[in-house]
């Protein structure tokens, strides 16, 4: 066990593991208690953390400490900014400074926006702001989905655009229709089921063979979820909904316990496999079935590529 090594250089700095604790909140005094918890976390196991979107800061600054907090607790860390796609140019800058973040997401939510009453409704301006963004970004950026999935056009049109981090968001976490369509009342949606899921999204982009990182993320729960995702491509794996719940049930000392179980099981997995490291594992053969190889056959990906790796 001892000879497992998950460690890896990601953006700008050193992580133990290849962990993102993802996008979750900011803008409260309960969103500071999280963001301060969920420091804590990532400074003591080495793991990368994001932000919530920081809108809400930019246009009220005595809302900003929320989100400081994650670089006062963890000054060393790597730590990741996070605004709209359609954000300007100055907010992202903005966003970026306020935290002393080494990356910035930005975030790709259209189902949201169109669940939301007041949420946006034009488009046609996003491609080049990303353009812009990436230009103008003294640190990296990563096109982040959040629950509805990245397909391999729009990868490509995003690569185009300048982007080289990539966070699938795939369906299968959280679902924010759902939680717009409860938010205005309602309980039912036409829309619940959009989206790619997470498997498929990450089979999609890795299929293209351009130079990227992926991060996987959406309905990574298990070490088991986060090791196939590895397995089958994923350069990290991002997790946000479980380490909230546990840390606002049960506290900072059941998450710590969870955690060390999580990323135990992890290297377990590695071990079991006689990979050694993150490279490795991706040279494993990798069985897919199922929903996700008809998905994937559906779009001309042959899904036997994973099984025929030596």
């Amino acid at each position: 066990m001892e000879d497992i090594n998950l460690g890896l250089h990601f953006i700008s700095k050193e992580l133990s593991y290849p962990v993102i604790i993802n996008a979750l909140t900011g803008g409260t005094e309960q969103a500071r208690r999280i963001n301060r918890g969920l420091a804590e976390l990532a400074q003591k196991y080495g793991l990368a953390i994001a932000v919530g979107s920081q809108t809400i800061a930019l246009d009220d600054p005595g809302l900003r400490d929320s989100f400081k907090v994650v670089r006062e607790i963890n000054p060393d860390g790597l730590i990741i900014a996070n605004v709209g796609a359609n954000s300007s140019v100055s907010d992202a800058l903005k966003a970026i400074n306020m935290i002393e973040a080494d990356a910035l997401q930005l975030h790709f939510n259209i189902p949201q926006e169109l669940a939301m009453h007041e949420g946006d409704r034009d488009f046609r301006s996003v491609r080049n702001n990303v353009k812009a963004i990436v230009n103008e970004s003294p640190v990296p950026v990563i096109a982040k989905e959040v629950g509805f999935g990245l397909s391999r056009e729009s990868v490509s049109i995003l690569y185009d655009c300048g982007v080289r981090y990539f966070d699938i968001g795939g369906s299968g976490g959280t679902n924010f229709i759902s939680i717009e369509t409860q938010r205005r009342g309602s309980h039912s949606s036409e829309m619940l089921e959009w989206g790619i899921p997470s498997a498929a999204s990450l089979g999609e982009i890795c299929s293209l063979g351009l130079p990227l990182t992926v991060i996987a993320s959406g309905g990574i729960r298990t070490s088991l979820d986060a090791s196939r995702a590895l397995a089958m491509g994923a350069d990290l794996v991002g997790i946000a909904g479980p380490l909230l719940k546990i840390f606002l049930r049960e506290g900072i000392d059941k998450l710590n316990s969870w955690t060390d179980e999580f990323l135990y099981s992890l290297k377990a997995v590695f071990l079991m496999n006689a990979a050694k490291d993150l490279q490795e594992i991706k040279q494993h053969p990798l069985i897919i079935t199922g929903f996700t190889a008809e998905w994937l056959r559906a779009r001309g990906i042959d899904p036997l590529r994973w099984s025929s790796r030596q």
